[in-house]
C-alpha cells in the first residue's frame, strides 16, 4: 500500500471526524494489525460515525449492535431453531457475521453477553450447540463505550479488554471542526466511495508482517514489558500484549511509510496497547501506567 493510498483513506475519513487525523491514523493501524479496536469516549464524540465511515471506506460488511443491559449472546451470535420441514435444528446467524462489527455501547451489556464475544475476536469463530462456524475475512470488532464512571455501565472484564489490541480516545473537536459541523459542513457516510477492498485490506495486514524489527527493538519492547510487571499498583503485560506492542509498532512504521520499526514508533502505540490491560479505570480518568513506564526506560539498550 502506498504512502498516497494512505494519505486518500485518512483524509477522506478526516471528513467524517474533523481535525482528528492522529486518532484517525491511530484507528487504521489497529486495523492494518489485525486487531479490535475499543474506542472510549464521551457520548456524541464520533465514535460510531468514525466506525461506520471506515466501513465504507475499506468497503467491508458491516452491522451495528446496540448493547443494552437485556442483551443475550444469541442475540449476537444466532441461534438454532428447529425446522419441521427438515425436522432438524437449523442455525440463523446473527449480527456477528460481518466484516467490521460495531460493538456500540458494550460497556451497557452484561459481563455474560459480552463474554459471547470472546471465541469470535480471538478465534475468527464461534460455537453453538457444539457446532463451529467461521466469521468472515477479515472479522473486525470496533466497540466504543461511554466511561465506566457514567450510570447503566458494566465493566469490561480483563479477558475482555485483552482482546482489543487497542484503546482510543478521540476527545473534543477543535473550534474550528465544532464551527464546521454547526455550519452543516458534514458528509454523508453511505455515500463515501471505498478506497480499499477486502482483498486490498488483506494485503496491508500481510504486509505488516515484512516491516523489519531490529534486534534492540524486541529488547525495547521487552524491557517495557518487564517494566510493566514491576510496576505497583498495576497488572503486568502479557505475552499477548508484547506481540501487540510489536505488531502495533511495525503497522504505524507502515502507515508513515517506513519498511522498519524506531523506538518512536513503539512510543507512539503503546500507550494505546498498554494501559487498558494494566487498570481497569477509565482511559479518562487512569494514572497513565504506561507514561510512567516510557519515561523510566531507556529505549537506548
Amino acid at each position: 500500500m502506498s504512502t498516497e493510498n494512505v494519505t486518500k483513506l485518512v483524509n477522506q475519513l478526516e471528513q467524517v471526524l474533523l481535525g482528528k487525523k492522529q486518532q484517525i491514523m491511530l484507528a487504521l493501524t489497529c486495523i492494518f494489525a489485525r486487531g479490535h479496536l475499543l474506542i472510549e469516549d464521551q457520548p456524541g464524540m464520533g465514535k460510531t460515525s468514525l466506525s461506520h465511515a471506515m466501513a465504507q471506506s475499506l468497503s467491508l460488511s458491516y452491522q451495528r449492535i446496540q448493547f443494552t443491559s437485556d442483551m443475550l449472546p444469541a442475540d449476537i451470535i444466532g441461534v438454532s431453531i428447529f425446522d419441521k420441514q427438515q425436522t432438524q435444528f437449523v442455525f440463523h446467524p446473527g449480527p456477528i457475521f460481518k466484516q467490521l462489527l460495531l460493538a456500540d455501547e458494550i460497556n451497557r451489556a452484561s459481563p455474560k453477553t459480552q463474554s459471547s464475544l470472546l471465541e469470535a475476536m480471538a478465534e475468527k469463530q464461534v460455537t453453538v450447540d457444539g457446532q463451529t462456524y467461521p466469521l468472515p475475512s477479515p472479522f473486525i470488532v470496533i466497540a466504543t463505550q461511554n466511561p465506566s464512571s457514567q450510570s447503566g455501565t458494566f465493566s469490561l472484564p480483563e479477558s475482555q479488554l485483552d482482546r482489543f489490541m487497542m484503546r482510543l480516545s478521540i476527545g473534543y473537536p477543535s473550534q474550528e471542526a465544532e464551527m464546521a459541523m454547526l455550519k452543516g459542513d458534514s458528509v454523508n457516510i453511505s455515500a463515501l466511495p471505498s478506497c480499499l477492498n477486502a482483498m486490498t485490506l488483506t494485503n496491508i495486514q500481510a504486509k505488516v508482517d515484512s516491516i523489519s524489527a531490529s534486534e534492540s527493538i524486541l529488547k525495547y519492547i521487552l524491557a517495557l514489558v518487564t517494566a510493566s510487571r514491576q510496576l505497583a499498583d498495576a497488572s503486568g503485560l502479557s505475552p499477548r500484549a508484547s506481540k501487540a506492542i510489536l505488531q502495533t509498532a511495525k503497522s504505524w512504521a507502515m502507515i508513515n511509510g517506513r519498511q522498519y520499526v524506531l523506538p518512536e514508533d513503539v512510543q507512539t502505540v503503546f500507550p494505546l496497547v498498554a494501559e487498558h490491560r494494566m487498570s481497569r479505570a477509565s482511559l479518562l480518568q487512569s494514572d497513565n501506567f504506561s507514561r510512567v513506564i516510557l519515561r523510566q526506560v531507556d529505549p537506548n539498550l
